[in-house]
């Protein structure tokens, strides 16, 4: 599965959404802690996705979390990984940490690998390590594999670096530069590359700009549900036609039994109400043709 078929995804449900089940397992329902971390974390995202199947296309998921529960984590996992997959959702993963080219190229092979532990359709990685770094995964790119690239976050420092100057660029401009050099080596049917990249809800401007001038480059916005982000900022994300674009949100979903004052136990219920009012704020904005 790559960009293009998320694209067709979001084209049929009518939702550019993607769910972060990313979190602190300290932040579970109570009572799915009763089992210990690695079981509560994985029986709540296995829960959340058959709950969400058919409303949203895409879920996304990280590494730290799991690897911070020692096996039994890891273990989990693969095995949440694996039932996203199976239930037709696009998977997104926040690669585990990368600080050279060979950590790279065996993050690559590992990951987007026939024998791959970790199923996923798309990786998340550090946009500010350079091209080497990205190089090991254009093969798999070419076969269908998606990497998104971060050239923009939504916390409130990030302008003291991303957006520095540099010459007639800002410096999160520079990076996104950078990566649409690589588009023409692994573009889709759809007309975006399959390495992309992501960039936070927090800057309308930016995204604007991003969208504007890297028509190519696919972008996963991230952060919607971060203080000072919002659907409308979102929609600076997309093409004309809603397209190029899917929005990442995760605490106001996997947390919404905690915003409703609730034990934990109906945390399905709140969690698919939640994904519903996120849908709808984001097509009051973004018209998906």
């Amino acid at each position: 599965m790559s960009i293009d078929v998320l694209q067709t995804k979001i084209r049929k449900m009518k939702n550019p959404a993607m769910v972060n089940l990313t979190m602190n397992p300290a932040d579970l329902p109570p009572h799915l802690l009763e089992a210990g971390p690695a079981a509560g974390y994985g029986t709540f995202c296995r829960e959340l996705l058959n709950a969400l199947k058919g409303i949203v296309p895409a879920v996304r998921l990280s590494f730290t979390p799991f690897a911070l529960l020692g096996a039994d984590g890891l273990k989990t996992l693969s095995e949440v990984l694996n039932t996203a997959s199976q239930m037709g959702f696009y998977v997104a993963l926040e690669a585990p940490q990368i600080l050279s080219t060979g950590m790279a190229a065996m993050v690559a092979d590992q990951i987007f690998g026939e024998a791959s532990l970790w199923p996923c359709d798309g990786l998340i990685v550090d946009g500010y390590l350079g091209s080497d770094i990205v190089k090991p995964f254009l093969s798999h790119c070419k076969d269908g594999k998606d990497l998104y690239c971060v050239v923009r976050t939504s916390n409130k420092s990030a302008p003291e670096i991303q957006d520095l100057l540099t010459g007639t660029r800002l410096v999160h401009a520079a990076a996104a530069d950078l990566y649409n050099r690589f588009t023409d080596k692994s573009m889709g049917k759809s007309g975006y590359s399959r390495l992309a990249i992501m960039a936070g809800a927090g800057s309308a401007e930016s995204l604007k700009t991003l969208r504007t001038k890297y028509p190519r480059l696919f972008i996963l916005v991230d952060d919607l549900d971060y203080p000072g982000c919002n659907a409308k900022i979102c929609a600076n994300a997309f093409d004309k036609f809603g397209h190029g674009a899917v929005c990442s949100s995760g605490y106001a979903i996997t947390q919404a039994w905690k915003n409703a004052e609730s034990d934990g136990r109906d945390y399905v219920e709140q969690a698919v109400a939640a994904a519903e009012r996120m849908k709808n704020n984001l097509t009051r904005y973004t018209i998906i043709l």
